[in-house]
């Protein structure tokens, strides 16, 4: 049986539709396009129902026939999200209250699909930071973030709190996806001089520190991201502050800290500085890779010791999307970065393809590990709004610009289950397509119109690239002793033989040793002048290297900023003496 077509929602100013794609993206037939502006669209986690709200009502329609489910007269609804078994549908609008009525209306509803569309439960969420209760993959679990406590219900019976979790100030937390046991991840700010800290528990057993599977506590942390693997053995936890206050960075600070199910916890040790950009699970739960320090970035793949595998260099990236099939993986610069995408065989570590995405705001893999779409979406950038569907080898298989009027706001696939679209060989040839490739041109390093008419030297470039470089271990070990072992004897028998050749006497030089001291560069005829162009690049040299210092991170004295501010006028003095020879 041939796999499903999955579907691409897009949504903007002039309505939502659902497009059947790839390669070709054509109109669904069976859903009716709204041409109303919509607020939110979402699939349900198994895709097989699509839901959108659009100041009118709040609609729920099957994915494969377009027949509606439930259709709520809910308009101030600003935000919908469905349940794992598409049992309950969450709606949420923007808390308010009047004079009349000073405690406001429940903004927080929970709708019974089963039941044709019955409200379960109205709950106050003022706050649309973690507005969405969190449900275990087979529902038996649904946890909500309520007054620094966490409330949990059991089996959708919002009726009673079955636990509570009380620590002082918790402000966020992640349930471990896939059914029971759950996993929870707390996070709780430090005061006072006390430390930050993340604790893992395992339901039903909540408590302090004694219950916890896991701790682990840091004082640099205002605020955390956390990532559970698929498996549930293991979070990922990135804390961040709002101020560097090395001053190196108006990005402020990051650590990545790792905690597993089994109680081990590391922080994982960085070969650069700067700030962290990107942190993705591989679908395989067993990597990592991490997106890091100051520009060109870093990238490197990480295993469950926290040891690195594999370290893709530097280049122009914040981003790292791995294929929903684990086998592909995606370097981005995206933001204010000019889109170049790099296209990896995670098994060979080997690259596919190097394209490019200008001004790309969103992008999204494909639920058949083969397509991608990057999207320019407003209010993002309100110019040049638009989507492309690729084939990861760098194809442009489908383009759509938003019409003259008209804004994109966003673009979503289709889920599906796990293993419904099998992994595929991975090719490295580009597709065919009438819209051609587009792959990033080789960048040229900046220099100084003075000095664009002398030959450039290795020593002009601005940042010094790395080459990707594999770190993993030889597989076997037994085989590795052996080649080592041949590879001792060749060496020896190569120094041998040369030590048995005479030296070669050196060659008499043919005319007057050359000034070690003499470069190739013209002369003006005039020493003085002379003089003062060689004292000129010297100084402009030395604020090279101190510019390179600033951007690696170092904080310059005020005598070296003081020089880094005379380069224009240097520049002008270089260029005046070059121009009078």
């Amino acid at each position: 049986m041939a796999p499903p077509v999955p579907l691409l929602a897009v949504r903007g100013s002039d309505g939502t539709s659902l497009l059947r794609g790839p390669p070709h993206c054509e109109q669904h037939e069976a859903f009716q396009r709204d041409g109303r502006s919509s607020r939110c669209v979402t699939f349900s986690r198994d895709g097989s129902l699509f839901g959108w709200c659009n100041g009118h009502s709040v609609s729920v329609v099957r994915s494969s026939d377009g027949s509606l489910v439930s259709s709520l007269e809910l308009p101030k609804t600003s935000l919908i999200e469905f349940s794992p078994l598409n049992k309950v549908l969450v709606t949420w609008q923007p808390y308010s209250k009047t004079q009349d009525d000073a405690q406001g209306d429940a903004n927080l509803q929970l709708w019974d699909l089963t039941g044709g569309g019955v409200l379960m439960k109205a709950l106050f969420q003022k706050k649309v930071q973690s507005w969405c209760p969190v449900w275990s993959d087979d529902e038996e679990l649904c946890v909500r973030s309520v007054n620094n406590e966490l409330h949990f219900y059991e089996k959708n019976d919002f009726s009673s709190i079955a636990n509570k979790l009380h620590l002082q100030k918790v402000s966020d937390f992640a349930l471990s996806p896939g059914n029971a046991p759950s996993k929870v991840c707390v996070y709780v700010p430090g005061t006072k001089g006390a430390p930050s800290f993340v604790r893992l528990y395992q339901y039903p057993v909540l408590g302090g520190p004694a219950a916890a599977r896991a701790n682990k506590s840091f004082f640099k942390a205002d605020r955390v991201v956390m990532q559970w693997n698929q498996k549930a053995t293991a979070v990922l936890v990135t804390a961040s502050t709002e101020v560097d206050k090395s001053g190196a960075s108006y990005y402020g600070e990051q650590t990545l800290h790792y905690l597993a199910v089994n109680g081990e916890t590391a922080q994982v040790q960085l070969a650069k500085n700067g700030p962290i950009y990107d942190v993705s699970w591989s679908p395989n739960s067993s990597e990592f890779c991490v997106v890091y320090g100051f520009m060109p970035a870093k990238a490197t793949v990480y295993n469950q010791r926290c040891d690195p595998v594999f370290d893709f260099g530097t280049g122009p990236r914040n981003a790292a999307f791995y294929s929903p099939q684990g086998h592909i993986l995606v370097l981005a610069g995206f933001g204010n970065l000019r889109g170049q995408m790099e296209v990896w065989d995670v098994k060979k570590y080997k690259q596919v393809s190097k394209p490019q995405a200008p001004d790309t705001t969103c992008f999204f893999w494909c639920p058949d590990g083969e397509h991608v779409v990057t999207a320019t979406c407003s209010p993002r950038l309100r110019v040049c709004n638009g989507y492309k569907i690729w084939h990861y080898t760098g194809s442009v298989l489908h383009k759509q610009d938003a019409a003259p009027g008209t804004e994109l706001w966003q673009v979503l696939w289709q889920p599906f289950p796990a293993a419904t679209f099998p992994e595929r060989p991975v090719r490295y040839q580009a597709v065919a397509s009438e819209l051609g490739t587009t792959q990033a041109p080789p960048a040229q390093a900046y220099r100084p119109p003075a000095l664009r008419h002398l030959p450039a030297t290795a020593g002009s470039k601005l940042h010094e690239e790395e080459a990707p470089q594999d770190l993993r271990a030889p597989a076997d070990k037994s085989v590795s002793k052996a080649a080592l072992k041949n590879q001792k004897k060749r060496e020896a028998k190569k120094a041998a033989r040369q030590e048995a050749k005479p030296e070669a006497e050196p060659e008499a030089p043919s005319g007057p040793a050359p000034n070690a001291n003499s470069q190739s560069e013209p002369s003006s005829g005039d020493p003085e002048t002379d003089k003062k162009v060689k004292n000129l690049k010297k100084k402009l040299k030395a604020i090279e290297e101190l510019k390179e210092q600033q951007a690696s991170g170092k904080v310059l004295q005020k005598n070296q900023m003081d020089k880094v501010l005379k380069e224009q006028q240097l520049l002008q003095e270089l260029e005046q003496l070059l121009i009078s020879q």
